[in-house]
Protein backbone atom coordinates (compact mmCIF):
# COMPACT_ATOMS: atom_id res chain seq x y z
CA UNK A 1 0.00 0.00 0.00
CA UNK A 2 1.69 3.03 -1.17
CA UNK A 3 -1.06 5.65 -0.91
CA UNK A 4 -1.62 7.53 2.47
CA UNK A 5 -4.63 8.68 4.52
CA UNK A 6 -4.64 11.85 6.30
CA UNK A 7 -5.57 12.80 9.06
CA UNK A 8 -6.63 16.42 10.05
CA UNK A 9 -7.04 16.83 13.49
CA UNK A 10 -5.46 15.43 16.63
CA UNK A 11 -7.77 15.42 19.76
CA UNK A 12 -8.57 12.44 21.35
CA UNK A 13 -10.66 10.84 18.65
CA UNK A 14 -8.51 12.09 15.89
CA UNK A 15 -5.81 10.64 17.41
CA UNK A 16 -7.06 7.30 17.74
CA UNK A 17 -8.43 6.82 14.42
CA UNK A 18 -4.81 7.70 12.83
CA UNK A 19 -3.36 5.18 15.57
CA UNK A 20 -5.73 2.79 14.37
CA UNK A 21 -4.72 2.89 10.48
CA UNK A 22 -0.77 2.82 11.81
CA UNK A 23 -1.88 -0.29 13.80
CA UNK A 24 -2.99 -1.74 10.22
CA UNK A 25 0.15 -0.56 8.19
CA UNK A 26 -1.07 2.21 6.74
CA UNK A 27 0.82 5.29 5.44
CA UNK A 28 -0.24 7.93 7.58
CA UNK A 29 -0.22 11.89 7.51
CA UNK A 30 -1.11 13.39 10.52
CA UNK A 31 -1.83 17.32 11.09
CA UNK A 32 -3.01 19.64 13.80
CA UNK A 33 -3.12 23.37 14.43
CA UNK A 34 -1.49 22.85 17.76
CA UNK A 35 1.17 20.85 16.94
CA UNK A 36 2.31 19.23 20.18
CA UNK A 37 -0.29 16.23 19.22
CA UNK A 38 1.44 15.40 16.58
CA UNK A 39 4.89 13.81 18.04
CA UNK A 40 3.28 10.75 19.58
CA UNK A 41 1.76 9.61 16.48
CA UNK A 42 5.23 10.76 14.13
CA UNK A 43 6.92 8.09 16.70
CA UNK A 44 4.78 5.86 15.50
CA UNK A 45 5.28 6.08 12.52
CA UNK A 46 2.87 8.91 10.49
CA UNK A 47 4.54 11.72 9.00
CA UNK A 48 3.84 14.67 10.98
CA UNK A 49 2.76 17.91 8.22
CA UNK A 50 3.91 21.55 8.91
CA UNK A 51 0.92 22.94 7.50
CA UNK A 52 -2.46 21.78 5.81
CA UNK A 53 -0.89 22.44 2.26
CA UNK A 54 1.43 20.15 3.47
CA UNK A 55 -0.76 17.37 4.66
CA UNK A 56 -2.87 17.25 1.84
CA UNK A 57 -0.49 17.45 -0.90
CA UNK A 58 -0.41 13.47 -2.09
CA UNK A 59 -3.35 11.63 -3.44
CA UNK A 60 -4.80 9.63 -0.55
CA UNK A 61 -7.94 9.95 1.52
CA UNK A 62 -8.75 12.83 3.68
CA UNK A 63 -10.19 12.10 7.49
CA UNK A 64 -11.40 15.59 8.89
CA UNK A 65 -11.77 14.91 12.63
CA UNK A 66 -12.36 18.56 14.03
CA UNK A 67 -13.82 20.12 16.93
CA UNK A 68 -17.13 21.49 15.07
CA UNK A 69 -18.64 22.35 11.27
CA UNK A 70 -17.45 25.75 11.23
CA UNK A 71 -13.41 24.45 11.74
CA UNK A 72 -13.61 21.75 9.01
CA UNK A 73 -14.59 24.60 6.84
CA UNK A 74 -11.99 26.66 7.75
CA UNK A 75 -9.60 24.19 7.52
CA UNK A 76 -10.75 22.46 4.38
CA UNK A 77 -11.80 25.94 2.42
CA UNK A 78 -8.12 27.27 1.84
CA UNK A 79 -6.96 23.94 0.23
CA UNK A 80 -10.00 23.03 -1.76
CA UNK A 81 -8.46 23.28 -4.96
CA UNK A 82 -5.73 20.35 -4.09
CA UNK A 83 -8.91 18.11 -3.60
CA UNK A 84 -10.12 18.35 -6.56
CA UNK A 85 -10.87 14.15 -7.97
CA UNK A 86 -10.07 13.19 -4.02
CA UNK A 87 -12.37 11.81 -0.89
CA UNK A 88 -12.78 13.41 2.13
CA UNK A 89 -14.28 11.83 4.99
CA UNK A 90 -15.68 13.89 7.44
CA UNK A 91 -16.09 12.53 10.94
CA UNK A 92 -16.26 15.96 12.77
CA UNK A 93 -19.76 16.27 14.92
CA UNK A 94 -21.84 18.11 12.62
CA UNK A 95 -25.87 18.42 12.64
CA UNK A 96 -27.64 16.82 9.44
CA UNK A 97 -28.29 20.08 7.49
CA UNK A 98 -23.90 21.25 8.07
CA UNK A 99 -23.56 17.65 6.66
CA UNK A 100 -25.41 18.60 4.13
CA UNK A 101 -23.86 21.69 3.60
CA UNK A 102 -20.46 19.93 3.28
CA UNK A 103 -21.16 17.54 1.14
CA UNK A 104 -22.79 20.46 -1.23
CA UNK A 105 -19.74 22.06 -1.32
CA UNK A 106 -17.45 19.25 -1.90
CA UNK A 107 -20.01 18.48 -5.00
CA UNK A 108 -19.18 21.52 -6.50
CA UNK A 109 -15.50 21.49 -5.79
CA UNK A 110 -15.23 17.64 -7.46
CA UNK A 111 -14.69 16.27 -3.94
CA UNK A 112 -16.27 12.99 -2.99
CA UNK A 113 -18.16 13.37 0.54
CA UNK A 114 -18.71 11.20 2.98
CA UNK A 115 -19.97 11.36 6.80
CA UNK A 116 -19.36 10.08 9.66
CA UNK A 117 -20.90 10.07 12.80
CA UNK A 118 -18.87 7.90 15.55
CA UNK A 119 -21.00 6.25 18.63
CA UNK A 120 -17.96 5.45 20.73
CA UNK A 121 -15.28 6.79 22.92
CA UNK A 122 -11.68 7.31 21.85
CA UNK A 123 -10.58 4.65 23.77
CA UNK A 124 -13.30 2.03 21.95
CA UNK A 125 -11.99 2.71 18.47
CA UNK A 126 -10.42 -0.59 16.34
CA UNK A 127 -12.21 -2.70 19.39
CA UNK A 128 -15.70 -4.18 20.38
CA UNK A 129 -18.49 -1.93 20.59
CA UNK A 130 -16.86 0.57 18.30
CA UNK A 131 -19.65 2.04 16.04
CA UNK A 132 -19.88 4.36 12.68
CA UNK A 133 -22.77 5.30 10.64
CA UNK A 134 -21.87 6.07 7.20
CA UNK A 135 -24.10 8.49 4.65
CA UNK A 136 -23.07 10.09 1.64
CA UNK A 137 -20.72 8.32 -1.55
CA UNK A 138 -21.63 4.79 -1.89
CA UNK A 139 -18.55 4.70 -3.86
CA UNK A 140 -16.79 6.47 -1.27
CA UNK A 141 -17.68 4.09 1.23
CA UNK A 142 -17.07 1.01 -0.29
CA UNK A 143 -13.75 1.78 -1.74
CA UNK A 144 -12.65 2.58 1.83
CA UNK A 145 -14.07 -0.02 3.38
CA UNK A 146 -11.10 -1.71 4.75
CA UNK A 147 -10.04 1.48 6.82
CA UNK A 148 -13.14 2.19 8.07
CA UNK A 149 -13.94 -1.50 9.41
CA UNK A 150 -10.61 -0.54 11.33
CA UNK A 151 -12.18 2.15 13.55
CA UNK A 152 -15.14 -0.20 13.95
CA UNK A 153 -18.77 -1.86 12.16
CA UNK A 154 -19.26 0.53 10.00
CA UNK A 155 -23.31 0.59 8.69
CA UNK A 156 -23.85 2.69 5.62
CA UNK A 157 -27.41 4.46 6.27
CA UNK A 158 -28.06 5.79 2.35
CA UNK A 159 -26.67 8.96 -0.25
CA UNK A 160 -28.38 12.13 2.02
CA UNK A 161 -25.10 13.24 3.66
CA UNK A 162 -26.97 14.35 6.77
CA UNK A 163 -28.33 10.45 7.39
CA UNK A 164 -25.57 9.58 9.63
CA UNK A 165 -25.70 12.58 11.73
CA UNK A 166 -29.47 12.04 11.93
CA UNK A 167 -28.96 9.10 13.99
CA UNK A 168 -26.39 10.15 15.79
CA UNK A 169 -27.85 13.29 17.16
CA UNK A 170 -30.85 10.89 17.90
CA UNK A 171 -29.22 8.62 19.50
CA UNK A 172 -27.08 11.20 21.59
CA UNK A 173 -30.57 12.90 22.62
CA UNK A 174 -31.63 9.52 24.45
CA UNK A 175 -27.65 9.48 26.24
CA UNK A 176 -27.68 12.96 27.40
CA UNK A 177 -31.32 12.62 29.00
CA UNK A 178 -30.33 9.34 30.56
CA UNK A 179 -27.18 10.49 32.13
CA UNK A 180 -29.07 13.66 32.97
CA UNK A 181 -31.83 11.48 34.97
CA UNK A 182 -29.44 9.42 36.27
CA UNK A 183 -27.55 12.20 37.96
CA UNK A 184 -30.80 13.29 39.22
CA UNK A 185 -31.47 9.62 40.69
CA UNK A 186 -28.06 10.00 42.65
CA UNK A 187 -28.85 13.46 43.98
CA UNK A 188 -32.08 12.02 45.26
CA UNK A 189 -30.32 9.18 47.19
CA UNK A 190 -27.40 11.09 48.22
CA UNK A 191 -29.63 12.89 50.37
CA UNK A 192 -29.96 9.30 52.49
CA UNK A 193 -26.27 8.94 52.09
CA UNK A 194 -26.16 6.46 49.54
CA UNK A 195 -22.94 6.79 47.23
CA UNK A 196 -23.47 7.30 43.60
CA UNK A 197 -21.42 4.32 43.12
CA UNK A 198 -23.99 1.96 44.53
CA UNK A 199 -26.50 3.66 43.21
CA UNK A 200 -25.11 3.36 39.48
CA UNK A 201 -25.09 -0.55 39.93
CA UNK A 202 -29.03 -0.71 40.80
CA UNK A 203 -29.82 1.63 38.30
CA UNK A 204 -27.81 0.42 35.18
CA UNK A 205 -29.06 -2.77 35.77
CA UNK A 206 -32.92 -1.48 35.77
CA UNK A 207 -32.32 0.65 32.71
CA UNK A 208 -30.75 -1.88 31.03
CA UNK A 209 -33.92 -4.04 31.44
CA UNK A 210 -36.16 -1.11 30.58
CA UNK A 211 -35.03 -1.04 27.11
CA UNK A 212 -36.20 -3.99 26.37
CA UNK A 213 -39.76 -2.09 26.32
CA UNK A 214 -38.37 0.03 23.34
CA UNK A 215 -39.56 -2.23 20.46
CA UNK A 216 -42.86 -1.98 21.75
CA UNK A 217 -43.19 1.50 21.81
CA UNK A 218 -41.76 1.80 18.65
CA UNK A 219 -44.26 -0.20 16.92
CA UNK A 220 -47.52 1.43 18.83
CA UNK A 221 -45.50 4.10 17.06
CA UNK A 222 -45.29 2.79 13.68
CA UNK A 223 -48.88 1.72 13.99
CA UNK A 224 -50.24 5.05 16.01
CA UNK A 225 -52.44 3.11 17.92
CA UNK A 226 -52.20 4.77 21.58
CA UNK A 227 -55.49 2.55 22.61
CA UNK A 228 -54.32 -0.54 22.48
CA UNK A 229 -54.23 -2.96 25.43
CA UNK A 230 -51.36 -3.38 27.94
CA UNK A 231 -50.21 0.28 27.27
CA UNK A 232 -49.90 2.61 30.36
CA UNK A 233 -51.97 5.46 30.19
CA UNK A 234 -50.75 8.98 30.11
CA UNK A 235 -52.80 9.69 32.95
CA UNK A 236 -50.95 7.11 35.26
CA UNK A 237 -48.23 8.59 33.58
CA UNK A 238 -48.85 11.76 34.85
CA UNK A 239 -49.54 10.96 38.31
CA UNK A 240 -46.16 8.54 38.94
CA UNK A 241 -44.56 11.54 37.39
CA UNK A 242 -46.04 13.83 39.60
CA UNK A 243 -45.08 11.82 42.28
CA UNK A 244 -41.70 11.90 41.21
CA UNK A 245 -41.47 15.41 41.43
CA UNK A 246 -43.17 15.94 44.89
CA UNK A 247 -40.37 13.56 45.95
CA UNK A 248 -37.47 15.26 44.82
CA UNK A 249 -38.73 18.52 46.17
CA UNK A 250 -39.20 16.43 49.47
CA UNK A 251 -35.63 15.96 49.33
CA UNK A 252 -34.64 19.05 48.28
CA UNK A 253 -33.45 18.05 45.00
CA UNK A 254 -34.83 20.25 42.02
CA UNK A 255 -37.04 18.26 39.83
CA UNK A 256 -36.20 20.59 36.23
CA UNK A 257 -35.05 17.39 34.70
CA UNK A 258 -38.44 15.76 35.29
CA UNK A 259 -40.82 18.76 34.62
CA UNK A 260 -40.38 18.68 30.88
CA UNK A 261 -41.94 15.54 30.31
CA UNK A 262 -44.42 15.89 32.81
CA UNK A 263 -45.64 19.01 31.00
CA UNK A 264 -45.70 17.01 27.79
CA UNK A 265 -48.00 14.66 29.31
CA UNK A 266 -49.70 17.22 30.69
CA UNK A 267 -50.83 18.84 27.94
CA UNK A 268 -51.91 15.60 26.78
CA UNK A 269 -54.40 14.94 28.61
CA UNK A 270 -55.66 18.68 28.60
CA UNK A 271 -55.87 17.80 24.81
CA UNK A 272 -58.10 14.78 25.53
CA UNK A 273 -55.91 12.10 25.32
CA UNK A 274 -55.84 10.78 29.24
CA UNK A 275 -57.03 7.86 28.19
CA UNK A 276 -54.46 6.83 25.73
CA UNK A 277 -51.04 5.42 26.28
CA UNK A 278 -47.61 7.42 26.93
CA UNK A 279 -46.17 6.67 23.90
CA UNK A 280 -48.48 9.59 22.31
CA UNK A 281 -45.97 12.08 23.54
CA UNK A 282 -44.57 11.19 20.24
CA UNK A 283 -47.14 12.91 18.50
CA UNK A 284 -46.29 16.04 20.57
CA UNK A 285 -42.79 15.76 19.78
CA UNK A 286 -42.41 14.59 16.08
CA UNK A 287 -41.72 17.10 13.41
CA UNK A 288 -44.86 18.22 11.36
CA UNK A 289 -42.59 19.83 8.59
Amino acid sequence: MTTSTTFLGLGAMGSALAAAALDAGRPTVVWNRTPRRAPALGERGATVAGSVEEAVAGDGVIVACLLDHRSVQGVLDPVAGNLSGRTVINLTTTTPNESRELAAWAAERGITFLDGAILAVPEMIGGAGSVIFYSGSATAFEQHSALLDRWGESTYLGPDAGMASLYDMAMLTGMYTMFAGFMHGAAMVGTAGVPATEFAERQAAFLAAMTGGLAGLAAVIDAKDYTGKGQQSLRFTETALAALMRASSDAGVDAKVLKPVHDIVRRQIAGGFGDEGTARIFEELRSTR
